[in-house]
């Protein structure tokens, strides 16, 4: 079912170009969405409305979400559902708090001050998936670090469904309810970008937008980038795991599996220098593929050339094929797995021996689930609350303090040829 790449006995140069990748072109999507955005800005909430009927087949009545929606999706969500969240709340509130940073002050000389503030952002746009699957731990996902973070405004969007009104998936509503977020849309898709980014109705335009989506999502949040913030651009899951021949076979292809349920488009990648659990492996995967729900989303994903199981010769080389991947998300099970997890340096998150399994980070870890895709992950961080927060530096100076620097600020600003820059000194010292 996976692919096969050998590189045992050899050492290409870029390993980043022989690993399985998702194709994901969103220069291609961005004619599609531009259109879109276009119209939601100049029409507002009719042209939103247009697009949910023609792209989710249901025209809600407002695109705001009654409260009593709101509500009443958490008087009947089920006893075991809501219990869930509630600990994946509680947990996922604890690694955020402990994230949250603090003000720096430093006294550079006498009477010469830095301080290093952080500062909530004040309105936030969080999308939330609806379509294949109603991704109700990404509302926790999102909804928690910009909580902890102190931003005073939220508004959620997620797609309107059919088969419930035109409202968005009775759980998600749920999940809003049990975090107190009270601004709910039903719109989804690049029209939901466009909305936080430019306003439409009742929703005000946001200053960050953030949350995981499909292609057009992520099209619509590359055009409109500077026009609002906006988190990153997630493409397709993915999970890369390396294992060696102590792991097992049962547990690796539950994982690869588990991430190729979320899309067709979904990459599962095994890296390991076993050719006897790579062949267990393949054995375990026709029999859970068969008897999974999702068979037909799940094979296609495995199947497809953005997964496969890559040889190594050992686990250095292994180590070296995972980095390059920069993988979403990396399981190690191997016999000293902390100690090889301690190495990686390009992971979106890192998923430690054979009891860490991804879909414990999607849900209940108190690790964020909202991670970079497509090897991003070299450069970018998963979601977490610095990324509701911005820096902010403020300075403090008495006469003493800028009399002792007034000389090198003159002279650099002459350096530069910027000599309003250093009059802006002198004057202060000019008079008598």
């Amino acid at each position: 079912m996976l692919r096969r790449i050998d590189l045992r006995g050899s050492r290409p140069a870029d390993y980043s170009a022989v690993v399985p990748r998702a194709e994901f072109d969103v220069e291609a999507a961005l004619h599609v969405v531009e259109p879109i955005c276009h119209d939601v800005k100049e029409r507002g909430v009719e042209a939103v409305l247009d697009y949910s009927e023609k792209f989710d087949g249901v025209r809600p009545a407002d695109i705001r979400v009654p409260a009593q929606a709101i509500a009443d999706a958490l008087e009947t969500l089920d006893r075991r559902v809501r219990a869930a969240l509630e600990e994946s709340i509680r947990r996922l509130r604890l690694t955020s708090a402990a994230e949250l940073e603090h003000d720096v002050v430093t006294d550079v000389a006498t009477g010469a001050r830095v301080t290093h503030r952080k500062v909530p952002i004040g309105r936030v746009g969080l999308y939330v998936p609806g379509g294949i699957a109603p991704l109700v731990s990404s509302v926790v996902m999102n909804v928690v670090p910009a909580q902890t973070a102190g931003v005073g405004s939220i508004a959620l969007t997620s797609s309107p469904q059919k088969e419930f009104g035109g409202l968005p998936h009775p759980t998600i509503l749920a999940a809003c309810a049990l975090l107190g977020v009270e601004e709910v849309y039903a719109v989804g898709g690049a029209q939901a970008i466009a909305m936080l980014a430019y306003g439409a109705g009742p929703c005000r335009p946001v200053d960050l937008v953030t949350g995981p989506g499909a292609i057009y999502t992520v099209a619509a949040k590359r055009l409109l980038r500077g026009v609002v913030g906006v988190d990153s651009e997630a493409g397709p899951t993915e999970i890369a795991v390396l294992a060696d021949d102590t792991a097992d076979a049962a547990f690796v292809a539950a994982d690869l599996l588990s991430q190729a349920e979320h899309d067709p488009m979904a990459g599962s990648v095994l890296v390991t220098d076993s050719v006897r659990l790579a062949d267990d492996v393949e054995a375990e995967l026709d029999k859970q593929v068969a008897a999974t729900r999702h068979v037909e989303r799940v094979r296609t994903a495995l199947t497809g050339s953005q997964s496969g199981t890559v040889l190594v010769d050992d686990m250095e080389q292994g180590l070296a094929v995972v980095d390059a991947y920069a993988a979403e998300h990396l399981e190690v099970q191997t016999a000293d797995a902390a100690a090889l997890a301690a190495r990686v340096r390009n992971a979106g998150a890192i998923f430690v021996g054979p009891f860490a399994p991804v879909s414990l980070g999607d849900y209940s870890a108190g690790s964020n689930h909202v991670l970079p895709t497509g090897g991003c992950a070299c450069h970018s961080s998963g979601l977490s609350v610095r990324a509701f927060l911005r820096s902010m530096h403020v300075v403090e100076y008495d006469r003493d303090a800028l009399d002792e620097v007034a000389e090198g600020v003159v002279a650099l600003a002459e350096a530069e040829d910027l000599p309003g820059h250093g009059a802006a000194v002198s004057v202060r010292f000019s008079r008598p």
